[in-house]
């Protein structure tokens, strides 16, 4: 029973690229490096990542060297047409695709929010052009909601792209979340710099007491190594 699990957990050490793009190949007949780019844009990259056409092509000629995608030439369908490559997933890409969806551990999100970093920056900057920097990141997440909900209507047409589908179901609440979080934040801002502009000293260091052993089970303050 556990060399069966051994075997299950026993996938390819692929990069976050090359799993995006194997995994965007296992949903289809057969695609071409375009194509994928296309899908990448309109799925993963709404949650998890969008790799460039350069990243993709060195993705899928690394994939096809493990054996885990397989190519064939498409000969032109036309004048002036050229030839293309297509891409289809091969049975040991199936296999490293099923083990690292269902056994990889599932790690918690790196946030990294250049507007909230601005933000907290604000010392550096002034209220007013804050205020226009939220006000371009609030268009901005009213975009991508609604870009993903366009999409989500599309792969709710077909069955095959449920799991799609929720995916972009969910970006479209995520980024109406923040542009909702940036609503809020804007409001914060004029307290803010109420309260930065009442001071008249910069304090020694900032140092809060560390959270309790109750709340946080694994310290990680250096002082306590």
């Amino acid at each position: 029973m556990a060399k069966k699990r051994s075997e299950q957990n026993d996938y390819p050490a692929l990069t976050a690229n090359g799993w995006t793009v194997l995994g965007i190949v296992s949903y289809s007949k057969e695609v071409s490096g375009y194509q994928l780019k296309k899908w990448a844009d309109y799925g993963p990259g709404f949650f998890y990542l969008s790799p460039s056409f350069s990243q993709v092509y060195s993705e899928l000629k690394r994939l096809e060297e493990m054996g885990l995608v397989i190519s064939r030439e498409s000969p032109a369908g036309g004048h002036n047409s050229r030839s293309k490559r297509l891409y289809r997933i091969s049975a040991a890409g199936k296999r490293a695709l099923m083990s690292w969806s269902r056994n990889a551990p599932v790690e918690a999100p790196v946030l990294k929010h250049p507007m909230l970093m601005r933000v907290m920056l604000g010392n550096m900057n002034t209220p007013e052009r804050l205020r226009e920097m939220l006000a371009e990141y609030i268009e901005q997440s009213d975009l991508k909601s609604r870009e993903a909900a366009h999409y989500a209507k599309f792969t709710a047409a077909e069955p095959y792209f449920a799991y799609v589908w929720i995916a972009l179901r969910w970006s479209e609440r995520y980024y109406a979340a923040e542009r909702t979080l940036a609503i809020e934040l804007l409001k914060d801002l004029d307290l803010a710099a109420e309260r930065f502009g009442a001071t008249d000293s910069v304090p020694e260091w900032f140092e809060a007491p560390a959270l309790p052993p109750a709340l946080s089970p694994e310290s990680d303050d250096p002082s306590d190594t």
